[in-house]
Order: C-alpha cells, then sequence, then structure tokens
C-alpha cells in the first residue's frame, strides 16, 4: 500500500479542456460588454496624450483624405478645361504637398498608435502573470496550463490591436464617411442621393454579418484556447504517452482539436469573405451609378466633369473606411470573446490573502499546532480533512504516514498555506499563520516534494532560487551540506552547468539533492518534506538520508514517510486514515498498539533491511 496522497484526492481534479473552455465557444455573449471595454480603457489611460495625438492625427488623414478629390474637381473645372496652365500648377503643388502630409500624418499616427499598442500588451501581460503567481494553488488545479497560456499570449493580442489600432482607425473612417457624405451632398445632392441608395442593402448585410460573427468568433477564441491547450498537456505528458504507445491515439485526439480550430476559423472567415466581397460589389455598384447618371447630368450640363470625376473618387473612399469598419467589428467581436476570459482572470479573487498590516512572522522555535482542522477543496466538493489536531514540539521530527489519498500531503499544503482551512486553526509559535504575512510564512515554511521543480537556468541560480543574494560560496556550501557538491563539481560546467526543461538531464537523485541545497540555502524554521526520498535508488538514498538528518537538526520537520528509516527516526508518527488522525505516538509504541500503523508497517516496511 502507498503512503501518499495530491490534491485530487479531494475530487477536485483538474477540468477537462472541454470544460475549461468549452463553455466560452457555447455562449452567445455580448455584442458589447461594458465591463470588459472599461477594464481594457484603463490599460490606454497612460497613454492618453499620445493616443490625443494619434487621433489629432487621424483627423489630420482624414481631412487630407477629403482635400484631395475636391481638388482633382478644382483642377478639372477651374483649370484644364479653361486651359490655365498657370492654376493648373498651382493646384498641382498644392496637390504634392497634401499628399506629403498625408503620408506623413499617416506616418506618425501608425508609429504612435503601434507604440502604445506594444506598451499595453506588456503591461496587461505583465498583470495576467502576476496575478497568476499569486492565484491560489486551487486556481492552478482547476485549469489547463495551455488554456491559460492562450489567454495570456492570444487572447491579450486581439484586444490590443482592438484598443491601439481600433480605436483610432474607427474615429478616422467615421470622420472619413461622414466628412463625404456632407461634401457629395454639398456637391451634387441628387448625384449623392443616387449613389447612396445601395446604403439600405449594405446596412442590411452588416446586421446580417453582425450577428453571426459575433458566435463565429466566440468560437475562433474557444478553439484555439484548446489546440494550445491539449499541445501543452501532450508535451507534458510526452514520457507518458511513449512509455504506453499511445502516440496515435493522441495525434487521434489533437487531429480532432485541431480540425474543430480550423472549421471554427473558416466559418469566421467564410463569413468575412462572403461579407467584403458583398461590400465591394455595392461599391463597383455605386460607381455604376455615378458613371450613368453623373454621365448624363453632365453631358446635360446639370453638373460639371470635375464634380463627376470627384464623385468617383470619393465613391471609391466611401467604401473603403465601410470594409474598415466591418474588419474592426470583427476585431471588436474577437476582443469581446478574448476580453471577457482575461477580465475574468484578472478579476479572480484571491483566496490566500494577507490580513491588513499583518506582521512578519519572525524566525523562532517552530512549534506547529493544528487544531480542530478540517478543509475542502470546493465548497460543492467533500470534505477531506475532518477535525485534525496535532502537535509538533519545537525542533521535533513528526511523520505522517497513512494509505494513498488519506489527507497527509493536504495537511502539509494547508501548513504552507498553499490552501487555508475550512475550519480550525494553524499556528506556528502560537501565531495563527492567517495573521502574518505570506511572504514570511513561507520563508520559514519550506516544502521539499517527491519531485522537485527546477527551472531552466543553471545549478547555481537553482539553489539560490529562495536566496538570489546569497554569495557564490554560500551555494556551494548548501550544496555540500546536501551532499550534492560531489556531483555538481563532475558535470562539465560545475554550477554553471544548465538545466534542461524538467530537470531531464538530471537524475531523480540528483534533483532531489539540489532541492534539499536550495532549502538549506533559505534556512527555514520548519521543513516538509513530502516522500523526499521515494523512487530513489539505494546509493542516493544513502546521500540524502544523511543531507536530510543534518538539514533536520535544530528544525521542525514534518515528514510524510516512505521508507522505515524516516519512520523510525521521527519523535512522533502520525497515523492518518480517511481525513483523520486515528493513531499517534512513537514508532515503538505504535507497533504494540496492534492497529492501523502495524499494518501497513507490515505490509510495507517489513522486507526492508534493518526491520
Amino acid at each position: 500500500m502507498s503512503f501518499s496522497i495530491g490534491p485530487t484526492s479531494s475530487g477536485s481534479g483538474p477540468r477537462t479542456l472541454l470544460e475549461d473552455f468549452g463553455s466560452v465557444g457555447e455562449q452567445n455573449g455580448e455584442v458589447y460588454n461594458p465591463r470588459v471595454v472599461r477594464r481594457m480603457l484603463a490599460y490606454l489611460a497612460p497613454y492618453r496624450w499620445r493616443m490625443v495625438a494619434a487621433l489629432l492625427l487621424t483627423l489630420v488623414e482624414a481631412g487630407l483624405t477629403l482635400l484631395t478629390p475636391y481638388l482633382i474637381k478644382v483642377a478639372i473645372d477651374q483649370y484644364i478645361i479653361p486651359a490655365n496652365r498657370q492654376g493648373l500648377a498651382r493646384i498641382a503643388l498644392t496637390l504634392t504637398i497634401s499628399f506629403i502630409l498625408l503620408f506623413a500624418a499617416s506616418s506618425f499616427q501608425r508609429y504612435i498608435v503601434s507604440w502604445v499598442g506594444q506598451n499595453v500588451l506588456t503591461t496587461l501581460r505583465a498583470d495576467l502573470f502576476t496575478k497568476l503567481q499569486y492565484l491560489q494553488q486551487a486556481y492552478h488545479d482547476r485549469h489547463i496550463v495551455g488554456v491559460t497560456v492562450s489567454r495570456v499570449i492570444n487572447d491579450v493580442a486581439e484586444i490590443n490591436e482592438l484598443l491601439s489600432q481600433g480605436i483610432i482607425t474607427l474615429l478616422g473612417d467615421l470622420v472619413v464617411l461622414i466628412g463625404i457624405i456632407i461634401v457629395m451632398l454639398s456637391m451634387s445632392p441628387r448625384l449623392a442621393l443616387l449613389t447612396f441608395t445601395v446604403l439600405p442593402i449594405m446596412l442590411a448585410a452588416t446586421w446580417l454579418f453582425s450577428r453571426q460573427a459575433r458566435k463565429a468568433f466566440r468560437k475562433t477564441r474557444s478553439s484555439v484556447a484548446a489546440v494550445v491547450g491539449d499541445l501543452a498537456m501532450d508535451i507534458n505528458g510526452i514520457r507518458a504517452i511513449q512509455a504506453f504507445t499511445r502516440e496515435k491515439a493522441s495525434q487521434e485526439r489533437f487531429e480532432q482539436v485541431n480540425l474543430k480550430n480550423r472549421d471554427a476559423y473558416i466559418n469566421a472567415m467564410n463569413l468575412s469573405f462572403i461579407f467584403l466581397p458583398g461590400i465591394e460589389f455595392l461599391g463597383m455598384l455605386a460607381t455604376v451609378i455615378v458613371l450613368w447618371f453623373g454621365g448624363h447630368y453632365v453631358m446635360g450640363s446639370a453638373v460639371t466633369l470635375g464634380v463627376m470625376v470627384a464623385f468617383l473618387s470619393y465613391v471609391n473612399r466611401f467604401f473603403q473606411p465601410i470594409q474598415e469598419l466591418s474588419r474592426i467589428y470583427t476585431t471588436f467581436q474577437s476582443a469581446m470573446a478574448g476580453g471577457e476570459q482575461v477580465v475574468e482572470l484578472l478579476d479572480t479573487p484571491l483566496e490566500i490573502i494577507e490580513k491588513p498590516g499583518a506582521p512578519e512572522l519572525l524566525p523562532q522555535n517552530g512549534e506547529i499546532r493544528v487544531t480542530g482542522v478540517s478543509f475542502r477543496y470546493n465548497p460543492d466538493s467533500a470534505e477531506v480533512l475532518h477535525d485534525i489536531h496535532m502537535v509538533i514540539p519545537a525542533g521535533k521530527t513528526a511523520a505522517l504516514v497513512g494509505p494513498t489519498g488519506a489527507g497527509k500531503t493536504t495537511i502539509a499544503n494547508l501548513i504552507a498555506r498553499f490552501y487555508d482551512t475550512t475550519a480550525g486553526s494553524i499556528t506556528i509559535d502560537g501565531v495563527d499563520i492567517r495573521d502574518v504575512t505570506i511572504h514570511s510564512l513561507r520563508r520559514q515554511v519550506c516544502v521539499i516534494s517527491q519531485d522537485p521543480f527546477l527551472f531552466s537556468r543553471s545549478i547555481a541560480e537553482n539553489i539560490r532560487f529562495g536566496n538570489p543574494a546569497a554569495t557564490d560560496e554560500a551555494v556551494m556550501q548548501a550544496a555540500r551540506q546536501a551532499n550534492a557538491h560531489d556531483f555538481i563539481d563532475r558535470l562539465p560546467d560545475g554550477y554553471n552547468t544548465r538545466v534542461l526543461e524538467g530537470g531531464v538531464n538530471l537524475s531523480q537523485g540528483q534533483r532531489q539533492l539540489l532541492s534539499i541545497a536550495r532549502a538549506l540555502l533559505t534556512n527555514p524554521a520548519v521543513l516538509i518534506l513530502d516522500e523526499a526520498t521515494a523512487n530513489i535508488d539505494s546509493v542516493t538514498e544513502a546521500l540524502l538520508q544523511d543531507a536530510i538528518a543534518r538539514m533536520l537538526k535544530g528544525r521542525t520537520a514534518m515528514v510524510i514517510a516512505h521508507r522505515l528509516s524516516t519512520v523510525r527516526n521521527a519523535d512522533l508518527v502520525f497515523v492518518i486514515a480517511e481525513g483523520k488522525i486515528v493513531e499517534q505516538g512513537t514508532h515503538n509504541s505504535l507497533l504494540k498498539m496492534n492497529g492501523l500503523y502495524r499494518q501497513l508497517y507490515e505490509r510495507q516496511f517489513m522486507d526492508e533491511p534493518g526491520t
């Protein structure tokens, strides 16, 4: 019978991919979510004056766009037809200057909005990353890593495009549209009204497009999150996939997710491919109207040739902003879909919070008291700990043993305050851990797990991770105390050797020795070892046991036991079963009780040397 437990024992394990993102795709959502818009616009506030400058340049660009066709009309009617060469030269120079100004305004406007956009993108991603750093373990238990990554990368990019490019473009396009309507009506109301006969068809097409686009672009956001989530999950589980020869099954599952993503994007793009050519067709139809009726009006002297040429130019410009507005609308829909998820993440309440003005937990003796503690992972899940009472005197080592799923790791996680108790309290040296700062608590309580995590950095950086200010000499001293110096010294680059992702260039035992060195360098008052010697070969275990014995001196320790040597040397042994402490005492006293501990001992430990 194995002696271990993990959070999944609560019944609140990680959500499936479909549970994590499927609900987003099924919702129709809102066309306009004011909460999302307000939160996202707040990220533009620090750059308001740059955005004002970009807006002014956009207005200049719009004005020059409206001016050039009018100047062409003047050139034809007042200078070309009357054969006024000097006037034509002046108007040509004016047009040249207007084109130069148009180029300058457009270039500077694009530079400003791009600069603002990249800063907004950086800030928003930094805020999301910071939020993820402080969110409780329960959140990460329930959410798939790949989906979270998609939120931070893909959804934020969509929001950034809308905030930086979309808003300014929208205002500029509206100014151009209104300006063209006014200018055309002032030139020839009758020809303008004939040209605008296509607008009702265009409005109807836009309305139909918007209804379908809202659903389609929400599905694209959820489907791309599914692809990233499935990819991340399979990469993390590649060893298990290969070990059980499930490559084909994994490939088939990914293909299903990938095909759904393809279909979602094709569906969304089909809407655009139908709508945008439709707008172009209406634009060409309006051009035909101007040519036909304008030509007759010119021949009948109702309008001048310059007016008709200007109308043709304005009609072409009139439909360009409409096409651009339709693109902005699709961006808006996609940003709304992504923004809802981003805001939800940003607004996820922190369950593990500090009280205002909480003091630091100062290093003292390290006595641990667990009083009447009960715990459930979710309000609607079953209780996994029931009225736990436990006292570990300062400087003593307590071993926790029990069947898999009994609640041992949960108790360890509560002491480190990765979760908060549902009922009861935990104190260290008489101070409730909820009354002190989280930083100071975790500086005094160090958890070493069965499978320690190492970062893809140098060995020295991994050891000093909990104490960045430590000197090289202090790092080497910690490694010596952890019996890790010898194997580090044999590596090609010694302490500068880079740990590969997942620590694959180190053995399980070497990773564990590094985690002990990292703990030693932080000098905690309380140590929690969660099966730290499990799955280790006998030679490395001897090094580990020696390092652990050295580390435990003078410290309060809780050891989730796997090997007899750990249990036998403990000052106290707590036997956990079904979320309760059913027995406690010393190794010898518990053997005499002939209870659960003796049963576990006989099954697990009888074959070990020294029994």
